[in-house]
């Protein structure tokens, strides 16, 4: 098994062995066993599963409930010319039946469903013709009420276990504490499960937290000390712009990223970055989710999030080349006070939540008793500007409308387009015949597009612009003409925000809320908040408080977070600090020297006194100190 398990790891990902833990997961996999993985952030959590599934006869079911992350794992395992598919949100029903039946007709080895998919019947009905030996849940977070990203569809999950009896679960999460891992356990419906944690240390990356009166002048310092690739997480789309925009009037190629920008401005601009055409992304959390960059040097948070769960997850996109690193987060009094503030505007009252609820009904012109199982294309600016109600209030009464499954609001997503030949062969000709200025867009789908007259397949209208040489607004034009004429279906993108009803529209007065859980929810929040609060004033070790939080005491000091730097600092009297680190200064001057001569120069003074101070000045970013033992100033 074991050399099995590492061929398939080197033929198929090109890995010659397994980071730490992976190997052990894989094997309690195999083992039938019900097994929980906590692995931070570019912990490699796919390969837990991809790998065994691999190993295994029949089909993964892989349960995530993000969109843009399918999509990016369906497209890499096709490209290692391993079959797999995906359902989510926004598929017409035609185009689920589509994905099952090549699912359950092929050598498909992984199929990639949204949680709200499970239950339905169509999916049901196929289930017992799809041979699954293992369901992996990503982001297993999610199935905890208690947690920061709840999502009641995980909840069936246990159900779908009772239809795949002996089929083994692998759960997978990069954060979740104590409490969170117990539930998702539970949940989940594990007996004697084999729960492996890897360490939530970092050695490579410096944590900072400072308090400052300009962010932007900060921001502005800390980019220029630390060069290569970068991310400041902002918590509004407009602020993303402003950020990028600093940047760049200060010589930094910057960009900006948000869920409202279109998909293909989306995938650019996060093209541009990982290319390292765009040095620094300022971005919402949208941003960052399946992106493999190891060379992250800096991530900085110009706005507190609101838990150490999101905070720990996009933080640690920096580093994963083991390289040294740094995460700082930049706060002022006002950070604080709207931390505070947070949970009455996260929770509004039922009153505002059922306000809400009418104000959108009314917007998307949905009749009562009516728009049960259906989507809609949903532009919040919009119903903003009409409604005149506050936009992080409505948001948030989406999120409770949401857990509550009355709805489903889904800001991130992408339906591609889609084109079918629906006419004969010889109609066609006859056609082409009558228009030959549309000749050569149909002779171009039909070379680039095979089974375009069996089943709807996917096209890209900048790729058939690109083979016809003409503006892709035109080719736009042309598709709906044959459209109008019979002649194909075409299918436009959708990259819209959606709202999915789960139930028809009920009178205001009749929408229900469960308010001992919306309550428990609402406590559970703010303890978070005040963990992220405390985590913010702490003078304790940062990498020990993360780790603590999410249940790992064995973390010792890290020696590089703020804290850590300022205790050293202070271990010993400040005027013999001052004196060694004015002297390495002057030492140093403009050229290079190596430690082994620094060392000298320096005596009589104690060479772990001289390590001491060395260890700050490279933490603050005042010298280098390359492999080869050379010190440089920054």
């Amino acid at each position: 098994m074991a050399d099995q398990i590492q061929h398939i790891l080197k033929e198929h990902w090109g890995y010659d062995s397994f980071r730490p833990m992976q190997e052990d997961i894989i094997r309690s996999v195999l083992d039938g066993k019900d097994t929980l993985a906590l692995l931070p952030t570019g912990g490699g959590k796919s390969i837990c599963f991809q790998v065994p599934a691999m190993a295994k006869e029949g089909i993964c079911l892989v349960i995530s409930p993000l969109i843009a992350l399918m999509k990016d794992q369906v497209e890499n395992l096709r490209r290692k010319n391993i079959t797999a598919f995906s359902i989510f949100s926004g598929m017409t029903r035609k185009e689920v039946i589509n994905t099952l039946e090549l699912t359950a007709n092929s050598n498909c080895k992984f199929l990639y469903v949204s949680p709200e998919r499970l239950e339905t019947k169509l999916f049901l009905e196929y289930l017992p013709v799809l041979d699954i030996q293992l369901i992996a849940v990503d982001e297993s977070h999610c199935i905890s009420q208690w947690g920061y990203d709840f999502r009641p569809p995980y909840l069936r999950i246990k159900n779908l276990r009772e239809e795949l009896p002996g089929v083994p679960v692998l759960a997978l999460t990069a954060s979740a504490t104590p409490a969170v891992q117990e539930d998702i356990c539970e949940k989940l419906g594990f007996t004697n499960p084999a729960i492996f944690r890897q360490s939530f240390a970092r050695p490579n990356l410096s944590y900072s937290v400072f308090p400052v009166e300009s962010k932007m002048n900060r921001l502005l310092e800390i980019v220029r000390k630390v060069n290569g690739s970068g991310i400041v997480y902002c918590r509004s789309r407009k602020r993303t712009k402003e950020i990028s925009d600093l940047l760049t009037m200060h010589g930094i190629k910057a960009d900006f990223y948000h869920a409202g920008l279109s998909q293909e401005l989306r995938t650019k601009k996060q093209e541009d970055w990982i290319n390292d055409k765009t040095r620094i992304i300022a971005c919402t959390n949208a941003f960052g989710m399946g992106i493999d960059k190891p060379s992250v040097r800096i991530v900085v948070h110009a706005d507190v999030p609101d838990c150490l769960e999101n905070y720990y997850q996009e933080a640690g996109r920096a580093g994963r080349d083991g390289l040294k690193s740094y995460a700082v987060l930049l706060y002022d009094n006002k950070d604080i006070e709207e931390l505070k503030a947070l949970p009455a505007s996260r929770y509004p009252a039922l009153d505002t939540i059922r306000k809400a609820y009418s104000e959108l009904m009314n917007f998307l012109q949905i009749p009562s008793g009516a728009g049960e199982g259906r989507y809609f294309s949903f532009d919040l600016t919009a119903f903003i500007r009409q409604t005149k109600l506050d936009t992080q209030e409505t948001i948030a009464c989406f999120k409770t409308l949401e857990q509550e499954e009355h709805l489903a609001f889904n800001d991130q997503v992408f339906i591609q387009s889609k084109i079918q030949f629906t006419t004969r062969k010889d109609r066609l000709y006859e056609f082409e015949e009558a228009n030959p200025s549309l000749e050569p867009l149909i002779k171009s789908l039909l070379r680039s597009y095979e089974g375009i007259f069996d089943q709807p397949v996917t096209i890209n209208e900048t790729f058939i612009a690109g083979l016809n040489k003409r503006h892709v607004d035109l080719v736009i034009r042309d598709l709906q003409i044959l459209h109008q004429a019979g002649i194909l279906e075409y299918i436009p993108k959708k990259d819209s925000p959606q709202i999915y009803l789960f139930h028809p529209r009920v009178a205001t007065q009749d929408l229900r809320i469960d308010m001992a859980a919306y309550n428990k929810r609402r406590k559970v929040y703010t303890e978070r908040l005040q963990k992220m609060i405390s985590f913010i004033h702490s003078t304790d070790c940062r990498s020990q408080e993360i780790g603590t939080y999410f249940g790992d005491s064995t973390l010792k000091p890290c020696g590089i977070c703020d804290n850590c730097l300022s205790k050293k600092k202070t271990s010993m009297a400040e005027k013999e600090f001052s004196v060694i680190h004015d002297r390495v200064m002057q030492i140093i001057g403009n050229g290079v020297i190596h430690t082994n001569r620094l060392f000298e120069l320096l005596e009589p003074t104690k060479k772990d006194r001289i390590a001491e101070v060395l260890a700050f000045m490279q933490g603050e970013n005042k010298i280098r100190l390359n492999d080869r033992g050379e010190v440089t100033r920054y």
